[in-house]
């Protein structure tokens, strides 16, 4: 197996003129690296670019649906703050049971195939999540939502990065990483569409009955079956057919990305005859040796491959990497999950307080004081009204302020990655957002609070991304999206903790869990400091 991954040339990454075949002293993914050069940025770079943000929106859908739904569906559902959490957490339980054997077997089968087995699953079951009449039937449709989602992303953001050169990683990865707030765009403005509609259809004598949040569910699982449909039609990437000896396969798939940026024949393309005695040689030999193509050979090759990752430095690398992605993701999730309802709570606050003075904290206290009112008279036998509180139109203008400024990082990050590097702009961005965090609990002024969560977000969601570049870059081909899957597995742990105790310190004292995020944010900071800074 080729264990070796993109290296770049003496020069600072400039290829050679000669031609990579004539290159006796490259290795096969160097090659590939000029190969790639070569076939130009275009119009196949934008197709994947398209595919990515078409899957982006449905994976994101699967985590941040959950937050849309909190209060259009909390009195049908009669749904409670914990039970609320659980909601928003049940996708990381799945999540948490299949990313890591899904990122060994994407590994050692392929991006393609599991790319379309998740978002084929999430289009499922986001239909029974969309069918459900209960709230044991959703959790559990969220449950497998999330199930089929950790099969779909880690190779989603390793498919895109195996068809770039060195040049133009960081930036795809970048670009790619924006699609996050981009898809928080795309949602809320579905859901104020749907969500603020009063529909009802009533079937088989009140037996199935669908509110406007069962529609807006089936809306979601549209995205899913685009992206299986997308992504279906892309060929699988060169750099594992590569480490898997498919020469012939990957060459050809080096060609139409020629062919497709450069609208050139594919006889022109410098590279047609590359690994053209490997090919036969390996053509040859499979002849030989038929049992290699047997799925037992496959996993025992996997897990060959496997032992690198707990070699020096990678494990050491893949730790430290994980240690951040636990604390960044576990803040940003609870950010991104809780902002709908949060932002309900404050628009509902002032038409019931009409003061403008309250900061953030006395509004929260205020709404977790009248849950526990209504807990209690239900408890001495009162009539229990659920006086729960639809989002209105400020809260999605909220949201999609708070997608458009998550933006803005990645417009300044892709220029100054090249500049400073990724370990300075963790740093940064971590010593801003503890500040941020201060400023949130006592901000009082509405478009004060949406700007400081608005900004905590953007820039969480930022590290997130330089984190996810900095791993693909450490790790080798053939066992990088297992170590993406550990990463965001561990991520998830942190995001499921986060969301199910959010709620329990939201109602012990808005300062708790405030306080609590600065605290976090400031070892995560300190995390930074150590990162490697030079490929292994």
């Amino acid at each position: 197996m080729v264990e070796l991954d993109l290296a770049v040339t003496s020069d600072g990454g400039k290829a050679p003129t000669e031609a990579p075949e004539t290159g006796k002293d490259l290795t096969p993914m160097q090659q590939m690296d000029i190969a790639l050069k070569d076939c130009k940025f275009g119009l196949f770079h934008l197709r994947l670019l398209f595919t990515a943000l078409v899957g982006y929106v449905a994976t994101v859908l699967v985590s941040n649906s959950s937050a849309y739904l909190l209060p259009a569906a909390e009195c049908d559902l009669d749904m409670g703050l914990v039970h609320k959490g659980i909601l928003n957490g049940m996708p990381y339980c799945g999540m948490m049971i299949s990313c890591v054997v899904a990122g060994f077997l994407t590994d050692t089968f392929g991006r393609k195939m599991f790319l379309m087995i998740g978002y084929g699953g999430d289009f499922l079951f986001t239909l029974l999540s969309a069918s459900s009449q209960t709230y044991k039937v959703l959790i559990t449709g969220k449950f497998f939502e999330g199930f089929f989602f950790a099969m779909a992303r880690s190779p989603t953001m390793s498919f895109t990065s195996e068809f770039c050169h060195t040049g133009i990683r960081d930036r795809m990865m970048l670009c790619q990483s924006s699609f996050g707030a981009m898809a928080q765009i795309i949602i809320a403005i579905m859901s104020w569409q749907i969500l603020i509609r009063d529909w009802r259809l009533t079937l088989f004598d009140g037996y199935l009955v669908f509110h406007n949040w069962n529609f807006y569910l089936f809306a979601c699982s549209l995205w899913s079956l685009s992206a299986t449909i997308l992504y279906g039609i892309l060929p699988e990437t060169p750099k594992y057919l590569l480490t898997r000896k498919k020469y012939k396969e990957a060459r050809d798939v080096l060609t139409l990305m020629y062919t497709t940026n450069t609208g050139k024949s594919a006889d022109t393309f410098p590279h047609r005859n590359l690994w053209k005695n490997q090919a036969d040689l390996e053509t040859s030999y499979t002849a030989e040796h038929p049992e290699q193509k047997s799925i037992k050979y496959q996993i025992v090759q996997g897990l060959h491959n496997m032992k690198q990752l707990y070699r020096r430095p990678l494990f050491g690398h893949l730790v430290h990497i994980c240690c951040m992605i636990f604390f960044c993701m576990s803040m940003y999730n609870v950010i991104r999950m809780w902002f709908p309802q949060l932002s309900t709570i404050i628009e509902h606050s002032e038409r019931g307080y009409n003061n403008v003075s309250q900061d953030l904290c006395e509004r929260l206290d205020a709404y977790t004081a009248g849950l526990r009112e209504t807990a209690l008279n239900s408890t001495d036998g009162a009539v229990n009204t659920c006086s729960g509180k639809v989002s209105g139109i400020e809260t999605y203008v909220n949201v999609i302020i708070l997608g458009l400024v998550c933006l803005v990082p990645y417009l300044v990050s892709g220029v100054l990655v090249n500049r400073v590097g990724k370990k300075c702009l963790l740093f940064c961005a971590g010593l801003l957002t503890v500040a941020v965090v201060l400023g949130l609990r006592h901000a009082s002024s509405k478009p004060v609070i949406v700007a400081l969560f608005s900004t905590f977000a953007a820039i969480s969601q930022l590290m997130i991304g330089l984190l996810q570049a900095t791993l693909i870059e450490l790790f080798p081909t053939s066992v990088r999206t297992l170590a993406i899957s550990i990463l965001m597995m561990v991520g998830r742990i942190g995001t499921l903790i986060s969301n199910v105790a959010f709620p329990i310190l939201l109602d012990m004292g808005c300062v708790i869990p405030f306080y609590s995020m600065a605290a976090i944010m400031c070892v995560l900071t300190a995390l930074a400091v150590f990162l490697p800074v030079k490929k292994t």
